[in-house]
Protein backbone atom coordinates (compact mmCIF):
# COMPACT_ATOMS: atom_id res chain seq x y z
CA UNK A 1 0.00 0.00 0.00
CA UNK A 2 1.17 3.59 -0.89
CA UNK A 3 1.28 6.87 1.33
CA UNK A 4 -1.53 6.93 3.61
CA UNK A 5 -3.60 9.75 2.55
CA UNK A 6 -5.44 10.47 5.78
CA UNK A 7 -4.91 11.32 9.45
CA UNK A 8 -7.25 9.78 11.58
CA UNK A 9 -5.82 11.65 14.75
CA UNK A 10 -7.73 14.77 13.15
CA UNK A 11 -11.52 12.66 12.30
CA UNK A 12 -13.86 12.09 15.05
CA UNK A 13 -14.46 8.55 14.87
CA UNK A 14 -16.63 7.63 11.92
CA UNK A 15 -15.49 3.99 11.40
CA UNK A 16 -15.87 3.24 15.25
CA UNK A 17 -19.44 3.75 14.70
CA UNK A 18 -19.72 0.61 12.59
CA UNK A 19 -22.69 -1.28 14.34
CA UNK A 20 -21.20 -4.33 13.51
CA UNK A 21 -17.44 -4.25 14.59
CA UNK A 22 -16.41 -7.69 14.18
CA UNK A 23 -14.51 -9.67 16.46
CA UNK A 24 -12.58 -13.06 15.60
CA UNK A 25 -10.88 -15.80 18.54
CA UNK A 26 -7.28 -13.73 18.30
CA UNK A 27 -9.10 -10.14 18.41
CA UNK A 28 -10.79 -11.17 21.83
CA UNK A 29 -7.53 -13.22 22.78
CA UNK A 30 -5.64 -9.88 22.09
CA UNK A 31 -7.65 -7.75 23.72
CA UNK A 32 -8.93 -9.71 27.17
CA UNK A 33 -4.57 -9.75 27.54
CA UNK A 34 -4.31 -6.06 26.54
CA UNK A 35 -7.06 -5.43 29.25
CA UNK A 36 -5.60 -7.93 31.94
CA UNK A 37 -9.09 -10.37 32.15
CA UNK A 38 -10.02 -13.37 31.17
CA UNK A 39 -11.44 -14.00 27.50
CA UNK A 40 -14.39 -15.46 29.19
CA UNK A 41 -14.98 -12.72 31.13
CA UNK A 42 -14.35 -9.88 27.79
CA UNK A 43 -16.64 -11.85 26.07
CA UNK A 44 -19.32 -11.66 28.89
CA UNK A 45 -18.53 -8.17 29.41
CA UNK A 46 -17.73 -6.17 26.02
CA UNK A 47 -19.57 -8.41 23.21
CA UNK A 48 -23.00 -9.20 21.47
CA UNK A 49 -23.89 -10.98 18.68
CA UNK A 50 -24.36 -8.50 15.61
CA UNK A 51 -27.01 -8.49 12.81
CA UNK A 52 -26.60 -11.50 10.29
CA UNK A 53 -25.14 -9.50 7.16
CA UNK A 54 -25.92 -10.90 3.73
CA UNK A 55 -24.19 -14.04 2.54
CA UNK A 56 -23.21 -14.58 6.33
CA UNK A 57 -24.05 -18.38 7.78
CA UNK A 58 -24.28 -16.70 11.47
CA UNK A 59 -24.32 -13.65 13.14
CA UNK A 60 -21.02 -12.41 14.12
CA UNK A 61 -19.85 -11.67 17.18
CA UNK A 62 -18.71 -7.52 17.98
CA UNK A 63 -18.30 -5.26 20.26
CA UNK A 64 -21.14 -3.20 22.02
CA UNK A 65 -21.10 0.24 21.93
CA UNK A 66 -21.98 3.50 24.21
CA UNK A 67 -24.00 6.46 23.29
CA UNK A 68 -22.34 9.38 21.11
CA UNK A 69 -23.45 12.75 20.09
CA UNK A 70 -22.42 12.40 16.94
CA UNK A 71 -22.97 9.04 15.69
CA UNK A 72 -25.90 7.75 18.05
CA UNK A 73 -23.47 4.94 19.45
CA UNK A 74 -20.44 4.12 19.24
CA UNK A 75 -17.30 1.54 20.30
CA UNK A 76 -17.45 0.98 24.09
CA UNK A 77 -13.56 1.35 23.66
CA UNK A 78 -13.75 4.90 22.20
CA UNK A 79 -13.52 7.36 24.23
CA UNK A 80 -15.94 10.35 23.69
CA UNK A 81 -14.40 13.19 24.87
CA UNK A 82 -10.80 12.92 23.30
CA UNK A 83 -12.36 11.18 20.28
CA UNK A 84 -9.69 8.49 20.20
CA UNK A 85 -9.66 4.45 20.81
CA UNK A 86 -8.89 3.95 24.43
CA UNK A 87 -7.46 -0.23 23.60
CA UNK A 88 -5.38 1.04 20.60
CA UNK A 89 -2.66 -1.34 21.09
CA UNK A 90 -5.15 -4.64 21.56
CA UNK A 91 -7.53 -3.22 18.89
CA UNK A 92 -9.04 -5.85 16.62
CA UNK A 93 -7.98 -6.77 13.29
CA UNK A 94 -10.60 -5.68 11.31
CA UNK A 95 -9.87 -1.94 12.93
CA UNK A 96 -6.24 -2.86 12.43
CA UNK A 97 -6.88 -3.15 8.34
CA UNK A 98 -9.41 -0.14 7.77
CA UNK A 99 -9.71 1.46 5.29
CA UNK A 100 -8.22 -1.40 3.77
CA UNK A 101 -7.10 1.45 0.71
CA UNK A 102 -4.99 4.81 0.70
CA UNK A 103 -7.81 7.09 1.36
CA UNK A 104 -10.61 6.94 3.81
CA UNK A 105 -13.78 8.38 2.22
CA UNK A 106 -15.43 9.50 5.04
CA UNK A 107 -12.11 11.31 6.26
CA UNK A 108 -12.26 12.88 2.57
CA UNK A 109 -16.05 14.32 3.16
CA UNK A 110 -14.69 15.34 6.49
CA UNK A 111 -12.43 17.97 5.23
CA UNK A 112 -14.32 19.09 2.55
CA UNK A 113 -16.80 19.75 4.77
CA UNK A 114 -14.80 21.46 7.36
CA UNK A 115 -13.39 23.83 4.68
CA UNK A 116 -16.64 24.59 3.45
CA UNK A 117 -17.91 25.09 6.90
CA UNK A 118 -14.82 26.94 7.68
CA UNK A 119 -14.68 25.32 11.09
CA UNK A 120 -11.61 22.93 11.19
CA UNK A 121 -13.31 21.18 14.43
CA UNK A 122 -17.07 20.63 12.31
CA UNK A 123 -18.60 17.32 12.23
CA UNK A 124 -20.80 16.58 10.29
CA UNK A 125 -24.42 14.56 12.15
CA UNK A 126 -24.90 11.09 10.64
CA UNK A 127 -27.01 9.42 12.85
CA UNK A 128 -30.92 10.22 12.33
CA UNK A 129 -32.24 11.39 15.68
Amino acid sequence: MGKVKYDCLKCPGYCCSYPNIHLKDSDIERLSKHLGMSEKDFRKKHTKKGFKEEGAAKRPTVLIHQEDEHFGSICWFFDTDKRQCTVYEGRPEICREYPGRKRCGYYEFLKFERDAQEDPDYVAITNNY
